[in-house]
């Protein structure tokens, strides 16, 4: 049998002729409707393609200023002071409309609070936007009379990566539980009621004497990214219509704890064994629910924390990625919140040789997260992370300006209090 006769008898066993019958008026809706459905996709794809264009020129024009600070020899304000001062990085403006937003590529200001060694030297710093940089300064200056606000070069410009001299390790924050259950704040530590220097139990003084202890050809680097938190979670069943899934999380489990109805807010009256008594809540429950209430009542913002330690191939220790992510074990606790790290990303580990030949892939990661670091990129490209939701009160208690609690002695301070000159002076 040739091959013409092996197809004459496929035709007729399975009668194509027929099938094309069947098909073809479906065939032809889809030829009908395919120049619509490519239409769509390719508007979607070069949308998407668009937006990241007009987003990445509008972040190029805008000008960004790093400014460092100096404390005074001695502060006395509590984290409260600090919770104010955030309440200024509150901005939910700058998008405007669709239009602004899209087409313009416009976006809310987000600003970075940073706290770095340089070879054990701890410095304060603050990015923005240019156009926000006198806004802070007398934002500052209403809160900490006392400290020097100064425009200064970039830090992390200053470092190249270069693989055969130099390790990085880098990881980011992520929260132990749901967002809407807090950390442990200055609040619960009591620098609310501004105790006595001799008296404080300042949360931050850990990771101070951490940075402080840094060595030569060595750096760490905490980078918090901060910008106001919005409801942009897109509702069910709707298309245009947004909502704050942070709400919705911590109502819903507040809710479950209190054995509410979520439509009535009332406690359900019958327990699991059906005993038609009420179920009551515990002490620590009750805690719980303040604890979450006190936290939704503050201001709320879009987190994301980032840190690296650099070091010479001869400097670089390990021990120092313990003791940076053991610094921030002091705001967490077991029944609320805390932080950890999130899993590999920035420092994969490579159980053999020949799965990252000459560290090749591990160099190039490096490589990426010094350039993310440098861009304080966390929201848009070139990096989207998982931005943590936290309050001002948590946000002031993992940034704040320490009193003399905080004995680090390369902690740089101002040398002695200005003063200005008085107004009744000759001319």
């Amino acid at each position: 049998m040739n091959l013409t006769q092996a197809f004459q008898q496929l035709y007729s066993t399975f009668d194509l002729k027929g099938f094309w019958d069947t098909i073809q008026p479906s065939m032809g809706i889809i030829l009908t409707f395919l120049p619509i459905a490519v239409a769509i996709s390719l508007f979607i794809i070069f949308w998407e393609v668009w937006v990241k264009y007009v987003r990445a020129e509008f972040i190029y024009k805008e000008k960004v200023v790093l400014l460092g600070i100096r404390l005074p020899k001695e502060t006395f304000k509590s984290p409260a002071a600090m919770e104010l001062f955030l309440t200024a990085l509150h901005q939910t403006g700058g998008e405007g409309s669709w239009y602004d937003k899209f087409w313009l590529g416009k976006m809310r200001p987000w600003f970075s609070l940073e706290m770095v060694s340089l070879e054990g030297q701890v410095h304060f710093f603050i990015w923005t936007r240019a156009s926000f940089k006198n806004f802070i300064e007398t934002s500052l200056y209403a809160q900490f009379p006392g400290i020097e606000v100064n425009e200064v070069d970039d830090y992390a410009k200053s470092v190249h990566f270069e693989g055969d001299k130099m390790v990085i390790w880098g990881a980011e924050l992520t929260s132990t539980k749901p967002d809407f259950y807090p950390i442990k704040t200055y609040i619960d530590y009591g620098l609310d009621k501004d105790p006595k220097e001799e008296f404080k139990v300042d949360p931050l003084a850990p990771l101070l004497e951490f940075l402080g202890a840094i060595g030569v050809n060595q750096q760490a680097w905490i980078q918090i990214i901060v910008r106001a938190h919005k409801a942009e979670h897109k509702k069910a069943g709707h298309f245009w219509k947004t909502t704050d899934k942070w709400k919705d999380e911590a109502a819903a489990e507040i809710n479950k704890i209190l054995n509410r109805d979520p439509k009535t807010k009332v406690a359900m009256a019958v327990d699991d064994s059906g005993s038609g008594q009420r179920i009551i809540t515990t002490s620590g429950e009750q805690d719980l629910v303040k604890a979450i209430e006190r936290s939704l009542s503050k201001q709320a913002y879009d987190v994301g924390i980032r840190l690296m330690y650099i070091g010479a191939k001869e400097s670089f220790s390990p021990t120092n990625i313990s003791g940076m992510l053991g610094s921030f074990k002091q705001f967490n606790t077991e029944h609320m919140n805390g932080f950890k790290p999130r899993g590999d990303q920035w420092s994969p580990k490579f159980s053999y040789p020949w799965q990252d030949f000459k560290n090749i892939r591990q160099n190039k990661m490096r490589a990426e997260l010094l350039n993310v670091y440098k861009r304080r990129a966390f929201f848009f490209d070139p990096y989207h992370g998982n931005p943590m939701v936290l309050n001002s009160e948590e946000l002031a208690t993992i940034f704040h300006f320490p009193g003399q609690v905080a004995a680090t002695p390369t902690l740089g301070r101002v040398g002695s209090k200005k003063g200005q000159a008085p107004a009744n002076l000759p001319i």
